[in-house]
């Protein structure tokens, strides 16, 4: 999936003249890409990330996605691009804590209007991609942090997304945790698929084939 960004800004309302989160963003990522996206806490990185993934409007400045101008987008087109083009992956996991690990897998497929035995096949598919055979039935509360994590990046897959966009994912799970996860992006992204992973992590981030570092709202040369 191509991304491209111009002079992208982004202003939270407060005090007088608002906090700028975003000063001038430009950049393009290429379909196939994966960047990592490094800087210190509130450079405006995962603001960033939201925008690209359509969770939140810039203030200004120009973003296209695979060539179509967001700002012309409604908001049914673009919840349909989150939908189906898009997966998301969080540090703190982001699963429905009283959903077993098969239907927190199955969520996206039921709002995309998937059927009951289609929606079922796929998730237990995705499970046992990643590592989770067996543990299809079990809550969020009864997985480790790796485990939760790899529910969370089947939950991401379900809809066979273009591009996956990963805040922080390995930022609550131990070092071999870690690199499990890792390894699983960069497999995937040695499928086709788009990744753009924020972390503080630089053996992580030297992982991926690009980095974009921020400081204060801005792209360091």
């Amino acid at each position: 999936m191509s991304i491209k960004c111009s002079e992208l800004t982004k202003v939270y309302e407060g005090g007088h003249s608002g906090w700028p989160a975003l000063r001038g963003i430009s950049f393009h990522i290429k379909p196939g890409e994966f960047v990592a996206v490094t800087g210190p806490s509130g450079c405006g990185k995962s603001t960033l990330l939201n925008i690209i993934g359509l969770l939140d409007e810039p203030s200004g400045g120009k973003y296209s996605l695979n060539g179509r101008n967001v700002f012309t987008l409604s908001d049914l087109e673009r919840s349909d691009t989150r939908r189906d083009e898009i997966g998301f992956i969080f540090q703190s996991f982001h699963l429905l804590n009283r959903l077993s690990s098969v239907e927190n897998v199955a969520l996206p497929l039921m709002y995309a209007g998937a059927g009951r035995a289609e929606m079922h096949e796929r998730a237990h598919a995705l499970l046992r991609r990643v590592g989770l055979h067996g543990k299809e039935k079990k809550i969020p509360l009864e997985l480790s942090g790796g485990e939760r994590q790899r529910v969370a990046i089947a939950r991401a897959l379900a809809n066979s997304p273009k591009l996956i966009l990963a805040d922080e994912p390995t930022g609550n799970l131990d070092s071999a945790s870690s690199k499990e996860i890792m390894q699983m992006l960069t497999d995937l992204n040695a499928e086709g698929i788009t990744v753009i992973m924020v972390t503080h992590d630089k053996e992580l981030a030297a992982r991926a084939g690009r980095n974009l570092r921020m400081r204060d709202g801005r792209l360091e040369p």
